[in-house]
């Protein structure tokens, strides 16, 4: 079984980096996009980030017009749909930033946002979980296990971190799986044993996953086509778990400080999702699942 763990958040620590994120990207965007003054950008982000917090269900990170995750998902996440939302509802910020992103992947805001994300991560120092090493190294020892290293970037930033732990050998990396690229125009449905087939699995009436994630699909079926059984762990929902969940993919969420209650109540309500309340129960969780 290959055994694809989500590496920010899930591997690492990200509650305790997300300040020094945030700092670093208000600064970036205070001398080289907004062109504004950082005491201004800070007070617009503190009070854009309590308008999200207040009512998360009304915020997230949009890409193509779609819901990617919601905005409390995750300590990064936040960061990102916080910085998202002030920079579009204020004009003199939206332009700018399209000043500077002229020729977008997708928007303006969102190729800002991800530009910040991959420059300012790489940057910080690796802050695993206490777990991270032993569970790593007794993956890799175990003989019917595999484990894979997810991450939505290219993968350098994770090998370099990676490389500080004292594995037994080098773990495999699943870059650049773009768990946010949303496409409206994917025709692809998954069935789900109420609904039929589905594009958007409603959860409750505040929340709904949007499952049009064509390069993470991709990415998935790639990696189980060489016949091996996969399982997905992650601290999130909606970007790495939901898609595998309605794949017949195990996913295991890993219960955080910032893990909402939805979140969790959504994966122990699947036949293929477990809920991990610490990282270090994962090899025992994989043991005992059922048809491994």
């Amino acid at each position: 079984m290959k055994v694809i763990v989500d590496f920010d958040g899930t591997l690492t620590a990200e509650e305790t980096q997300v300040r020094p994120l945030a700092e670093r990207s208000l600064d970036t965007l205070a001398d080289e996009v907004v062109h504004a003054p950082r005491e201004q950008l800070e007070a617009d982000y503190e009070a854009t980030r309590g308008r999200l917090l207040a009512a998360p269900h009304r915020y997230w990170w949009e890409v193509n017009g779609l819901i990617a995750s919601y905005c409390d998902e995750g300590a990064f996440i936040l960061n990102t749909t916080t910085l998202q939302v002030m920079l579009r509802v204020r004009p003199a910020y939206a332009r700018a930033v399209a000043r500077a992103f002229p020729h977008a992947e997708y928007d303006p805001v969102v190729d800002c946002t991800n530009a910040l994300f991959h420059r300012h991560t790489a940057e910080l120092p690796p802050a695993f979980r206490p777990a991270a090493q032993k569970v790593l190294a007794a993956l890799l020892k175990h003989p019917d296990h595999t484990p894979v290293v997810l991450t939505n970037s290219m993968g350098d930033k994770v090998r370099r971190h990676l490389a500080t732990l004292d594995l037994p050998e080098q773990v495999l990396v699943l870059g650049d799986t773009r768990q946010y690229a949303m496409d409206p125009g994917w025709d692809h449905h998954f069935p789900h044993p109420q609904l039929g087939a589905i594009q958007v699995w409603p959860l409750s009436e505040r929340y709904r996953v949007d499952l049009r994630r064509p390069v993470y699909y991709e990415a998935l079926v790639r990696a189980g086509g060489d016949g091996s059984q996969l399982a997905v762990v992650g601290d999130t929902f909606s970007l790495p778990g939901a898609l595998p969940l309605l794949m017949g993919i195990p996913f295991f969420l890993l219960r955080t400080p910032y893990t909402p209650a939805w979140c969790a109540e959504a994966v122990a309500a699947h036949p293929f999702g477990r809920v991990l309340q610490d990282l270090s129960g994962l090899p025992a969780e994989l043991d005992a699942w059922p048809g491994r």
